[in-house]
C-alpha cells in the first residue's frame, strides 16, 4: 500500500489523515483529497486505478459517500469514517475493509491500515473479485440473543423483537407479544452487533425495529415521533432534529 486518496470536506480531519498517514508509514502517498460526491465520480470515473486504497468520510455536503461507489464501479478498498454508527452496514456494502468512527484515534487508523495489509496480500494471490475478500471483514450480525426472564436465560430472535429500551439504568426488549426481558448489554454495544438495516438507535433511550414501525409524525416541530404496529406497547420513541434525516433515509430506503 503506497497511495491513499481522502474523500474529507472537514479541513482538520483531512490535514489529521494526512499527518498521521505519513506518522504510520513515511512511503504513503496521499495522491489526491476530495471533498464531495460530485468531485469525487468526476476524479474516480477517470482514476480508478489511481490509489490503493480510499478513505473517505460517509457525509459529505452533496450527500453520501456510498452513492460514489454506486456509480463508479472499481476494486478499490474503502475504509469510511464517521460520527455515526448507523451507515455500518452500508459500509461494507460499498467495498468498505473497515469503519471508524470520529474522533478517529491513531491507533484505530494503523489497525484499520493492516486489515487492508493482510486484505492486499491475500487479493494478490487469489486475484478474487473484492466483492469476496471484504466479506472476510464484515462483522457478522447476530440473528438471536440471550436475553433473561426471572432466573431462566432465554435465546430470543431478534425478528421478534420490537424494541431495546434503558429504564433506570438497566436495559430490557419487548417482543412482538409486548414480553418484556432484560438484556445483559447496554444499547451502544447492541447497537454494534445488531444489524442497522434492521434496528436503529433512535436516542438515546431507544433501538427499535423497522417491522415494527407503523409511521412517524412531526413532534414539537423539529422532532419527529415514531409510531409502533403493535398497540400494547406503550412508548412514546422520539427522534431529536439532528437525528430525523438519517431516520427518515433508513427508513426510505429499506
Amino acid at each position: 500500500m503506497k497511495r491513499v486518496i481522502i474523500i474529507e470536506d472537514e479541513k482538520n480531519a483531512e490535514e489529521f489523515l494526512i499527518q498521521n498517514l505519513k506518522e504510520i508509514d513515511p512511503e504513503i502517498q496521499v495522491v489526491r483529497s476530495l471533498s464531495s460526491v460530485r468531485e469525487s465520480v468526476q476524479f474516480l470515473s477517470s482514476n480508478k486505478t489511481a490509489a490503493d486504497i480510499i478513505l473517505s468520510d460517509v457525509q459529505l455536503p452533496d450527500g453520501l459517500s456510498f452513492s460514489i461507489f454506486n456509480e463508479v464501479a472499481m476494486n478499490i478498498p474503502v475504509i469510511f469514517i464517521t460520527g455515526y454508527n448507523q451507515f455500518m452496514l452500508n459500509a461494507f456494502e460499498s467495498n468498505g475493509i473497515d469503519y471508524l468512527l470520529k474522533p478517529v484515534m491513531k491507533s484505530d487508523l494503523e489497525k484499520a491500515l493492516q486489515k487492508f495489509k493482510k486484505l492486499e496480500d491475500f487479493f494478490s494471490f487469489s486475484k478474487a473479485p473484492i466483492s469476496d475478500l471484504v466479506k472476510q471483514f464484515a462483522p457478522k450480525k447476530k440473528s438471536r440473543l440471550v436475553v433473561k426472564k426471572g432466573l431462566d436465560h432465554l435465546f430470543l430472535h431478534l425478528d421478534d423483537v420490537v424494541l431495546f429500551y434503558t429504564e433506570n439504568k438497566v436495559v430490557f426488549c419487548m417482543d412482538k407479544n409486548g414480553k418484556k426481558y432484560l438484556v445483559d448489554k447496554n444499547l451502544s454495544d447492541l447497537e454494534e452487533e445488531l444489524d442497522d438495516a434492521l434496528f436503529f438507535r433512535a436516542n438515546r433511550q431507544y433501538l427499535v425495529n423497522i417491522n415494527y414501525i407503523k409511521g412517524y409524525k412531526t413532534y414539537e416541530r423539529v422532532k419527529l415521533q415514531a409510531h409502533l404496529t403493535i398497540n400494547s406497547i406503550n412508548h412514546c420513541i422520539v427522534i431529536s432534529q439532528e437525528t430525523a434525516p438519517l431516520f427518515k433515509k433508513w427508513l426510505y430506503e429499506a
